[in-house]
C-alpha cells in the first residue's frame, strides 16, 4: 500500500461499533477500508471471535484479524451506568451507531433509538439481529447455518448423494454485513436531504430470503421446491463441474449462442446444431446426455490451458482452485487484491473508485488498545480515564477473563 494514501470515499465519517463476531464487524471494515473512522466498542471480554481459532496472531485468532483492520478497540462495560455515559459522549460526535444487541437490550439500558433519536437527531443507528425485534421469532438468536436452514438454503444445496448440505462459507452473516452496509450509506444519502438520521435493521433471516435466487423466483412461479442438483445449475445448462486430465473445471453457458460457441471452441459444433441441445429448455431436458458429451471431450485435456484458451474465446471457464491456489494467481497478484502491512495479510477491499481509493492504515486492533487515546479525544483526563480504568467501565489492554 502507499505511505501516504489518499483520503477514502468515508473519510470524516465517526462509526460507533458495538457489534461482535461477523455481519457487523464485516459492515464496519468495509467503512473503515474506505476512510471512515472506526471506533470498535468491545465488552469486557472482546469480541469473542479473538478466541476463534486456531490459527492465533498474538493470541488473536485470524478470524478477528480478517474483519478488523483500520480499527480502533476500546473495552467498554455497558452493563455499567458509567460505560453507558461514556457510549453517550462518543455518539456527540458520531454519524453511525451500528450494533448487534438481542433486540431490547439497549431500551432496557435506557439507550434505545427513541432515546437515542431525541439526544442526536443526525446520528444514523443500524442494528443487526438475527430475525428483529417483532413477529413470531422476534429477538430469537440467529447464526449463519440455522439461517441457511430456516430459509430453504440448505435444503438446495447439495447432491442426491450428499444429501443437503450447508454452504461452505458463512453467506448469510457476510450478506448481512453488505446490507447494512448499504443502508447505512442510503441513510447517510438521504440525511444529506432531510438533514435528519434515522434507525435501520437489517437481518439474518431477511438476508437469508432475499438471497434465494433463483430459487424463490422460481418458487413463486411454478410452486415447486427446488431439488438437489449438486453443482448442476437449476435453470442453465451446462454450468457445472467437468473433470480433465488434470484437475476439475467449471464451465457456465448463460445463453444458447454461448453454447454454438462453446460446441465449436472445442471441436464439437455439431453439438451447437443437435436438437436436443439448441436451445437452454433442451439442454435442460436432456441434461445427462449433454454432460456425457462434453464429459468426454473435456477428459481429453488438461484444466488449465483449456480455461485459459476458452477464457481467451470469451467463454465462460475457470479450473476449480483451492484458497491458496486463489490468493496467489496471477491475476490476483497484479490487481492487488492481496494488501499487506506489517505482520498483516488480507484480502484487499473490492470497491475500486478511481479517486478516493480505499487503503490499509492499520493493523486490527488488540484488545482495548486505543482506549486512552479514544478517551482523549472526547474529553476525559487521564485522572478521569484511570478512574474509569479503576472501575471496571473501561478495560485496559489487558484482557479481562
Amino acid at each position: 500500500m502507499p505511505p501516504n494514501p489518499s483520503p477514502g470515499a468515508m473519510t470524516g465519517l465517526r462509526v460507533i461499533d458495538l457489534t461482535r463476531v461477523l455481519g457487523g464487524p464485516y459492515c464496519t471494515q468495509i467503512l473503515a477500508d474506505h476512510g471512515a473512522d472506526v471506533i470498535k466498542v468491545e465488552p469486557p471480554a472482546g469480541d469473542e471471535v479473538r478466541d476463534w481459532g486456531p490459527p492465533f496472531h498474538d493470541e488473536d485468532a485470524a478470524y478477528f484479524v480478517g474483519i478488523n483492520r483500520n480499527k480502533r478497540s476500546i473495552g467498554l462495560d455497558l452493563a455499567m451506568e458509567g460505560g453507558r455515559a461514556v457510549l453517550l459522549r462518543m455518539l456527540q460526535g458520531a454519524d453511525v451507531l451500528i450494533e448487534n444487541f438481542k433486540p431490547g437490550t439497549l431500551e432496557k439500558w435506557g439507550i434505545g433509538n427513541e432515546s437515542l433519536r431525541e439526544k442526536y437527531p443526525k446520528l444514523v443507528h443500524c442494528r443487526i439481529s438475527g430475525f428483529g425485534g417483532d413477529g413470531p421469532r422476534g429477538g430469537n438468536p440467529g447464526y449463519d447455518a440455522i439461517i441457511q436452514a430456516m430459509t430453504g438454503m440448505i435444503a438446495a444445496t447439495g447432491s442426491p448423494q450428499s444429501g443437503p448440505m450447508r454452504i461452505g462459507v458463512p453467506l448469510v452473516d457476510i450478506t448481512t454485513g453488505l446490507y447494512a452496509a448499504i443502508g447505512i450509506l442510503m441513510a447517510l444519502a438521504e440525511r444529506q436531504k432531510s438533514g435528519l438520521g434515522q434507525f435501520l435493521e437489517t437481518t439474518l433471516y431477511e438476508t437469508g430470503l432475499a438471497i434465494m435466487h433463483p430459487h424463490a423466483a422460481n418458487y413463486f412461479m411454478h410452486g415447486k421446491p427446488p431439488s438437489l442438483t449438486g453443482n448442476e445449475h437449476p435453470n442453465l445448462v451446462p454450468y457445472a463441474i467437468f473433470p480433465t486430465r488434470t484437475d476439475d473445471i467449471f464451465i457456465g453457458v448463460g445463453n444458447d449462442g454461448t453454447f454454438r460457441k462453446l460446441a465449436r471452441e472445442i471441436g464439437k459444433p455439431e453439438l451447437g446444431a443437435d436438437p436436443r441441445f439448441a436451445r437452454n429448455k433442451d439442454r435442460i431436458a436432456n441434461r445427462d446426455a449433454l454432460r456425457d458429451e462434453l464429459a468426454a471431450v473435456f477428459s481429453q485435456h488438461e484444466a488449465e490451458p483449456l480455461c485459459n484458451r476458452l477464457l481467451a474465446a470469451g467463454l465462460p471457464a475457470g479450473p476449480v482452485q483451492s484458497i491458496d491456489q486463489a490468493l496467489t494467481a496471477p491475476h490476483t497478484a497484479y490487481r492487488g487484491d492481496v494488501v499487506e502491512k506489517d505482520w498483516y495479510k488480507g484480502v484487499a477491499s473490492p470497491i475500486r473508485l478511481s479517486r478516493s481509493k480505499a487503503s490499509l492504515r492499520s493493523v486490527p486492533p488488540k484488545f482495548s488498545q486505543h482506549a486512552t487515546a479514544v478517551l482523549t479525544e472526547f474529553g476525559y483526563s487521564t485522572g478521569e480515564i484511570d478512574a474509569l480504568v479503576e472501575k471496571g467501565v473501561v478495560c485496559g489492554p489487558e484482557r479481562k477473563r
